[in-house]
């Protein structure tokens, strides 16, 4: 068999173990060791290549920034910061049609900002608002679809562990990747605002309206949001702010892990200083981050395992060469691509599928002319790949934020969750095609910053 075909067996006898219900983690490494092991006829090879394989990979400096801004994370949920979002929003918004929900958005794009989770994202905010849309009598779909799609926005508006992945796994710059992702994340958050407004034209019965709030409310909810947007603040700026007026070009105060340990430490310490957060919750934040980055460092490690398999066929090379030879459209070959993710986004979870695809697509990818530099293709395919990838999150059946909403309300039909999320699903779909078609807007933000 050629190399080609090895590979293709063993990414669908992959498959078959993870639909098996075997660890995706598990199903990776074992397929990548007997997949060595086959090609290079001997079980020597693949351990040889453990030996050297895992210190390899977890040597990487880069990586330590993933438990960081997971710690973060686990303290902006248990500092209280998201209440403190949800009213702020809730006094700007609540009086229109649909208000509340809108107002979710609105907080779960700011509380995105400081976690960087979308599980987490859905869930503290699921927590906060759920309640006070159900209490004013917005409809189950409506509620549990507009913070299941909300959710989603905790891994588009940096800092996001997935972005960070993908930098390390292409070779990019972490802060162009933050910085490029910010206007499609606030353009996300825009389309989901838009969503609601004409889901309620459509659906009057569906929300309805809270009292007008006095304007020096409105300001005094507004203010005590400050802990975001200063922590958000002093962490993207300080990681890809020009702090030297003299010299061209960004002159960072700190590399993106110095500013995941900033944003770390100023999260805990406004937790400690509201009270919301004890030495005991330190302890369960620093437990929840200590389990979460193991998860993630596994599902890594099970990903080198295949993917060393995969290099070993040659089989990501022999794609690249024969997409280029049949000399297909780069827009076909990209929409392809995203299409795939999408169909994986309803059974993996959203690492898994960039650290499985990536070193397959990335290498096509790069070979074909979209009229951009290298760096800014990167750049762009990988903001595409996140936003498909936050898709499959609220894409059934097995969309993970469906799931934590609909947990959080278990008297609500799963159906009535898939109903609601569908316009959003819709959303996300249109600014896809957007930004397929506009790449300048993912590389405006970029291009300034980095001149």
């Amino acid at each position: 068999m050629t190399g080609m075909e090895i590979a293709l067996i063993g990414f669908g006898l992959m498959l078959l173990a993870i639909f098996a219900r075997v660890p995706i983690a598990v199903a990776m490494a074992i397929t990548g060791f007997v997949g060595i092991w086959y090609v290079r006829g001997t079980p020597a090879a693949p351990m040889a290549q453990l030996k050297t394989l895992t210190y390899d990979t977890f040597s990487s400096y880069s990586l330590s920034i993933v438990p960081l801004f997971l710690l973060m994370g686990q303290f902006a949920t248990k500092s209280g910061m998201s209440g403190a979002l949800f009213k702020a929003a809730q006094d700007w918004l609540g009086h229109r049609k649909g208000g509340v929900a809108m107002a979710a958005v609105g907080a779960c794009a700011g509380f995105g900002a400081v976690c960087g989770s979308s599980l987490a994202t859905a869930s503290t905010m699921g927590q906060v608002a759920l309640p006070e849309m159900r209490k004013r009598g917005y409809s189950d779909s409506l509620s549990t679809g507009v913070l299941a799609a909300g959710g989603t926005l905790g891994i588009l508006i940096p800092p996001s562990v997935i972005l960070v992945i993908y930098a390390i796994l292409t070779e990019q710059n972490i802060v162009k990747m933050f910085i490029a992702a910010l206007i499609p994340g606030l353009l996300a958050a825009a389309g989901y605002i838009l969503t609601v407004a004409i889901y309620v034209r459509v659906r009057p019965d569906a929300a309805s309206t809270a009292d007008r709030v006095p304007y020096g409310q409105r300001m005094k909810s507004l203010a005590q949001t400050w802990p975001v947007f200063v922590i958000f603040g002093l962490v993207m700026y300080g990681i890809a702010g020009d702090w030297d007026w003299s010299s061209p070009g960004p002159d960072a105060l700190f590399t993106p892990t110095e500013g995941a340990a900033v944003g770390a430490v100023l999260t805990g310490l406004y937790g400690l200083w509201t009270r919301e957060l004890d030495w005991a919750g330190i302890k369960d934040c620093i437990l929840s981050t200590a389990t979460a980055t193991a998860m993630i460092f596994f599902i890594v490690f099970g990903a080198a395992v295949f993917n060393s398999f995969l290099a070993t066929t040659q089989a990501p090379q022999a794609m690249a060469e024969w997409v280029s030879s049949q000399g297909f459209a780069p827009l076909m070959v990209l929409t392809a691509m995203l299409i795939a993710y999408l169909i994986f986004g309803c059974v993996m979870d959203s690492l898994s599928m960039i650290l499985l695809t990536i070193p397959i697509f990335f290498p096509i990818i790069e070979i074909l002319d979209f009229g951009l530099t290298a760096e800014q293709t990167a750049i762009w395919f990988g903001i595409l790949a996140l936003i498909v990838v936050e898709v499959g999150l609220i894409t059934p059946p097995v969309g993970m934020n469906l799931f934590i909403i609909n947990s959080m309300a278990k008297d609500i039909p799963m159906v009535r969750t898939y109903s609601g999320v569908t316009p959003f699903v819709a959303s996300d779909l249109v600014r896809v095609v957007i930004l397929v078609a506009f790449p300048a807007i993912t590389l405006w933000l970029v291009g300034v910053m980095f001149p």
